[in-house]
């Protein structure tokens, strides 16, 4: 599967509608069973993960102060499942903003990054929080990664398909984070969209543990962004 990342493109009528109505009804590739497996696999693992996030953070309450100054966590409105907003858990990685400027096609405020939320960054740590998203079903562990909602909202009226990648919960971690990386311009969120579409319609056991070892790897050797 290391070739994965050629095998999605932007073009959206390749990825056909009953392949989301089959997500949906639970009749993947991998059988009905798919989806309660993937939810276990969601409340097991975040269970196993939580007392990892509570250690980062007892960390952080000792660096922050010098290279992080401000609050331990930042939450933010997202787009989830069915196109709904929700508050996504993240540990902080820039300078407070009284509010958020940046437009849907703007570059990351990279000037508003602090060291230590590079490093976090780099390593993905900054998403560690969201696990409690997942035990509270509004996120899962693998998945389309969720937008910004006011963002969001501005991807659904100019890019094709977009609504589509919120039929299933938004994940941690997936195969656009992965093999597409972060994207801070419509046109490379045309390309997120059609991993997150590929990921959809080929979704598998085999995959999500594919996609867990890229993400394993990622963390590993800082090739975060």
């Amino acid at each position: 599967m290391s070739d994965i990342d050629a095998s999605f493109r932007d073009d959206f009528s390749a990825v056909s509608s009953s392949s989301f109505r089959g997500f949906r009804h639970g009749c993947s590739v991998t059988g009905r069973a798919y989806p309660y497996i993937r939810r276990g696999a969601d409340i097991v693992g975040s269970a196993v993960l939580a007392p990892v996030v509570g250690v980062v953070a007892l960390a952080l309450l000792a660096l922050n102060p010098f290279w992080n100054p401000g609050p331990l966590f930042f939450r933010q409105p997202r787009m989830g499942r069915g196109c709904l907003p929700f508050m996504a858990l993240k540990f902080r990685t820039m300078r407070p903003a009284e509010a958020v400027t940046r437009a849907a096609d703007d570059p990351l405020e990279e000037d508003r990054i602090t060291p230590l939320g590079r490093v976090l960054r780099k390593m993905r740590l900054d998403e560690l929080p969201q696990v409690l998203n997942v035990l509270a079903g509004e996120m899962s562990l693998i998945g389309p990664r969720p937008d910004f909602y006011d963002h969001a909202v501005t991807y659904l009226a100019s890019i094709p398909r977009y609504r589509q990648r919120h039929m299933i919960r938004p994940g941690i971690s997936g195969l656009a984070q992965t093999e597409v990386g972060y994207v801070s311009s419509i046109r490379e969120t045309r390309r997120k969209v059609s991993a997150d579409l590929y990921y959809i319609q080929h979704a598998s056991l085999r995959m999500d543990a594919w996609i867990v070892w890229r993400t394993l790897k990622v963390v590993l050797t800082r090739a975060g962004t």
